[in-house]
């Protein structure tokens, strides 16, 4: 949180060391989410797609809601542990891949395969726009049964689109080993985003995917919880106390020590004071100090956006997703299992006792507490 403008100078030094040693740098704040995942009560599922240069499709799917996670790898081919060399001299059998982890519960895999279709030529068995060689090919690697079926009925529905003059081609196999590529190939477009953007500039991907799809080259992701479609944001934040709406709406925090949740040890959820969206476990909540609620994970990793802030003290805020709420910060120095600690104003909560919860229709929550 932000240090207490009244604080003595010797105070402010020491909670600048604080939170300093808490810090994130740019890179390891892109592996919270990975750790939030990692270690969450949610079920999470994988898909494999291969669509050209893996920069390009890692992009792709990072920006889903429901996607939690994106890796650039290698898969296919008949080499253990290939390298990026190796595989685009074309020897591996290699293709360059994205492994996408997502929640089943904000994003179907159907909707991913109309994503990854619409993201590819499926007509080119020799590489993809710019990229040309066998290891650019475009491809599904189904996981299991469900995901093979799937796969199939969303290609036999491209090919009825006739949208495309010549025979789809794209490769559908069942995954094999999925070997992670180099540092410098994850996150690429974030983390070189002018180099990103000149590749994008100078390619014809996205030209020539506008002019087949249209109108329909964006596929819009149904809402899937009850509350990112029923609540009314701003008649919701008419109901919102003063601090409440300071603290959710233009960021600013509590006084510590001063507000109802942070020293809380009654069992329980909390959710968002605007949305209803769930956001945290009284069961991964735990007392750092600070007079803040803290907490080691988020109770569900997809209700919770993550951005980076500049400044001295880098940091990550975190907002919830449907409400756009600003809830705190996480920093690194938390205890186990994750290593964090999830920083709180509990003007953006509101808590829900573990009798309350079927009541309130949070029922699917209760037997966290049995």
């Amino acid at each position: 949180m932000k240090l207490m403008r009244y604080a003595i100078p010797i105070a402010v030094l020491a909670v600048a060391v604080f939170f300093f040693k808490g810090s994130f740098s740019k890179a390891e704040a892109q592996d919270i989410q990975k750790t939030i995942v990692e270690n969450a009560n949610t079920t999470y599922e994988k898909a494999i797609f291969s669509g050209g240069c893996f920069w390009d499709m890692e992009e792709v799917f990072q920006k889903l809601e429901g996607v939690t996670g994106v890796d650039s790898g290698y898969t296919g081919g008949h080499t253990d542990n290939p390298t990026y060399g190796e595989v685009s001299l074309g020897t591996t059998g290699h293709l360059e891949s994205v492994e996408v982890y997502y929640n089943p519960h904000i994003i179907s895999y159907d909707e991913l395969l109309q994503v990854f279709w619409r993201n590819v030529d499926p007509t080119d068995s020799t590489g993809q726009f710019e990229n040309r060689g066998n290891e650019y090919q475009s491809a599904i690697f189904y996981m299991n049964e469900e995901q093979r079926l799937a796969a199939e009925a969303s290609e036999k529905e491209v090919e009825a689109s006739k949208r495309f003059d010549k025979p789809i081609v794209t490769r559908i196999e069942a995954a094999a080993a999925f070997y992670k590529a180099e540092p410098e190939h994850q996150d690429y477009y974030a983390n070189h985003p002018y180099m990103f953007k000149m590749n994008t500039l100078f390619s014809t991907r996205d030209s020539s995917l506008d002019q087949i799809w249209g109108k329909d080259r964006e596929v819009k992701i149904s809402p899937k919880q009850p509350y990112a479609k029923e609540f009314n944001k701003a008649e919701k934040l008419k109901t919102l106390t003063e601090l409440q709406y300071a603290v959710t709406q233009n960021g600013q925090d509590e006084p510590p020590f001063d507000n109802p949740y942070w020293n809380n040890t009654d069992e329980g959820i909390y959710v968002d004071i605007v949305s209803g969206e769930p956001l945290f476990s009284s069961k991964d909540q735990f007392d750092a100090g600070t007079g803040w609620a803290s907490f080691t994970k988020p109770l569900e990793p997809n209700n919770i956006v993550l951005h980076e802030t500049g400044g001295l003290y880098s940091a990550v805020e975190v907002k919830s997703r449907a409400a756009d709420s600003f809830l705190g910060h996480v920093f690194k120095d938390g205890p186990a299992p994750t290593g964090l600690r999830f920083c709180t104003n509990s003007a953006s909560l509101e808590f829900i006792p573990k009798s309350e919860l079927e009541q309130k229709g949070y029922g699917e929550y209760a037997s966290l507490f049995k």
